[in-house]
C-alpha cells in the first residue's frame, strides 16, 4: 500500500510565484513511510512521518490584518498505516494521520492545532506478462489539512499496456506516462493541492472580524521529468498551471470572512524520493 498510495521518502519544494497576487506560496516538505512486515502473509505495518514548512510572502500593501501572523506554518502528521490480503484478488488499506497544522504564535499548542486525517482502501492488482499491468483503487479519503475539508473519494485505475505507456484516471489525481526508457520519463497530470491550518489566537481583519483558520485549495495541472537515479531512488521536476485557487480567512464557524488575492498561474516543483 505504501508503494501505491504514498512514498517511502521524499523531499521537495514547491513554489507558487506572487505575480499578480498579493502572496508569493513557498513549500518545504520532508516524509518517509517504514514498512514492518507482521507475521500475517503479505500483511504490512506502516509508520511514517510526514512534514511540512509552508511560508507565504504578502505584497507589502496589504495593510487588512498583520501579515507576520500569516507568514510560516508548521504542518507535522504521523502516519499509521496497515494493509492484508482480504481475499486473493483484493487487498484493504487502512490509514490514520493525526497532526499539527498551525502558525505558532502563541506559547505551546491548543487543540485547535490538531489535525487528522484517515483512508480506507481495497486495492486490486493485476500483472501480465510482466509488461502489462492494471491496478484499481476504491475507497474514501479525509485530510484535516489538504484543503478540501470534505471527506473525498479516493478512485484510481492504473494500466500499463505498453512498455512505453502508461495512464492512471481517478480522484484526487490523473496523469498519463511515456517511458522513454527504464531511466526516463515524462507524464502529465491534473490534481488536487492545498493546506488548512489554525491561527493561533485569532488574527484581526480590518479592525473588526476575527480570522482562527486559513484554507487554500488549489487544482493543478502539467507536466513532469522524472529521472531515475537507480530502480528506486528518483529526481522529478514538474512545471504546472493552476486552473483554480481559492485563498480564505476564517471565523470560528469557518465561515469566509476575506480572500486573499491569487492570480498566479504557475506552479513549480522538484524533489527526491524513493519508492518500491
Amino acid at each position: 500500500m505504501s508503494a501505491q498510495l504514498s512514498d517511502i521518502a521524499r523531499i521537495d519544494y514547491t513554489i507558487i510565484p506572487g505575480v499578480g497576487s498579493d502572496v508569493e506560496y513557498t513549500r518545504s516538505r520532508f516524509l518517509f513511510n517504514a514498512p514492518i512486515k507482521l507475521k500475517a502473509e503479505e500483511t504490512y505495518l506502516l509508520l511514517g512521518l510526514d512534514y511540512r514548512n509552508i511560508h507565504l510572502s504578502f505584497d507589502d500593501t496589504n495593510s487588512a490584518f498583520n501579515k507576520g501572523d500569516l507568514s510560516d506554518f508548521q504542518i507535522m502528521d504521523f502516519n499509521i498505516g496497515f494493509t492484508q490480503p482480504i481475499t486473493d484478488t483484493w487487498r484493504l488499506g487502512l490509514r490514520i494521520t493525526p497532526g499539527i497544522s498551525t502558525n505558532l504564535t502563541a506559547k505551546a499548542l491548543s487543540f485547535e492545532d490538531v489535525t487528522f486525517s484517515a483512508d480506507v482502501l481495497f486495492i486490486k492488482e493485476k500483472v501480465v506478462d510482466g509488461v502489462k499491468k492494471e491496478r484499481l483503487i476504491l475507497g474514501v479519503s479525509y485530510s484535516g489539512n489538504r484543503g478540501y475539508n470534505f471527506p473525498l473519494p479516493f478512485v484510481s485505475f492504473y494500466r500499463k499496456w505498453d512498455p512505453k505507456w502508461s495512464f492512471s484516471v481517478g480522484i484526487p489525481k490523473s496523469n498519463l506516462q511515456y517511458h522513454f526508457s527504464t531511466k526516463h520519463r515524462l507524464k502529465t497530470y491534473i490534481e488536487l493541492d492545498g493546506f488548512t491550518s489554525n491561527v493561533q489566537n485569532g488574527l484581526v481583519i480590518n479592525d473588526s472580524e476575527k480570522a482562527t483558520s486559513i484554507n487554500m485549495s488549489l487544482i493543478v495541472g502539467g507536466l513532469q521529468y522524472e529521472y531515475h537515479l537507480t530502480k528506486h531512488w528518483q529526481l522529478y521536476a514538474r512545471t504546472a498551471y493552476i486552473f483554480s485557487v481559492r485563498s480564505k480567512l476564517r471565523n470560528q464557524d469557518r465561515d469566509n470572512i476575506y480572500t486573499i488575492t491569487n492570480a498566479s498561474t504557475a506552479y513549480l516543483r522538484t524533489g527526491i524520493r524513493f519508492k518500491i
